[in-house]
């Protein structure tokens, strides 16, 4: 039989909750869930998950909508030093993997700072959950020995990709682009500058794992005219994204 210690107190816990889908938790995430006494769960956990909560636990909100923050990453940090010093064990709830494009670096740094004792929980990043859903993997011995993970965001009205690399896309790699926006026709033109040739299977998958999951497989040169589906979005463009492994919905 499984032994996994309960939430400690004055403890603050750094929570991966996976890609949405409860039965993809880890069983110590999911037992933090239960023993918490305060949650701060980003927008993107989803409510089956936060069911599993507490019905004791206090539970606040902290992530964003339609872009906007309901409170700064500064206020984050207030929250999880006001609870830990009074005592509370402090889950901070992360969509996917907490250390995967999530801030944690900026909320690691601060609870060291403030020697706030605390445990990061990894778990399951979309670009996996996708993969499993789409039943191809995103590396493949005779087409694909990279892989790549990066988020575009808007800069200055350009839509950009970070991290960049230095002179053409890598050969024999596959790109896994988080948070990709909405602006897919220069969001592919980029692509296709990099060296990424225009007829590169690409798919893009909306709210991966959830009984709201949404395929749609195209090429390069088309995502443009793609009906990706609402947010969050996330795109797989490469070698092993094969077309006819799953049906496009």
């Amino acid at each position: 039989m499984i032994s996994i210690p309960d939430a400690e107190p004055g403890h603050a816990y750094i929570v991966g909750a996976g890609p949405g889908d409860p039965a993809l938790l880890t069983l110590r995430a999911a037992h933090l869930l239960k023993t918490a006494d305060v949650l701060l769960p980003d927008d993107l956990v989803s409510d089956e998950i936060l069911a599993l909560a507490s019905p004791t636990a206090l539970v606040i909100p902290v992530g964003k909508r339609c872009g906007q923050p309901r409170i700064t990453q500064e206020g984050i940090h207030a929250l999880m030093l006001e609870h830990a010093s009074a005592g509370s064990s402090v889950v901070r709830l992360k969509s996917g993997d907490p250390l995967v494009f999530g801030r944690a670096a900026e909320e690691i740094a601060f609870l060291r700072q403030h020697r706030i004792p605390f445990e990061i929980v990894p778990g399951i990043t979309a670009a996996f959950a996708v993969a499993a859903s789409l039943e191809t993997p995103l590396t493949d011995r005779s087409r694909a020995s990279k892989l790549i993970l990066a988020t575009a965001h808007h800069a200055a009205g350009k839509l950009s990709l970070t991290p960049s690399w230095s002179g053409s896309f890598p050969d024999e790699a596959t790109l896994v682009i988080y948070m990709p926006g909405r602006d897919f026709e220069t969001l592919a033109q980029d692509l296709i500058s990099s060296g990424i040739a225009p007829s590169t299977p690409c798919t893009a998958v909306s709210r991966a794992s959830t009984p709201q999951e949404h395929v749609h497989i195209t090429t390069l040169d088309r995502l443009a005219s793609a009906d990706v589906g609402p947010a969050p979005v996330l795109l797989l463009v490469g070698p092993p994204i094969d077309p006819g492994l799953k049906r496009q919905t």
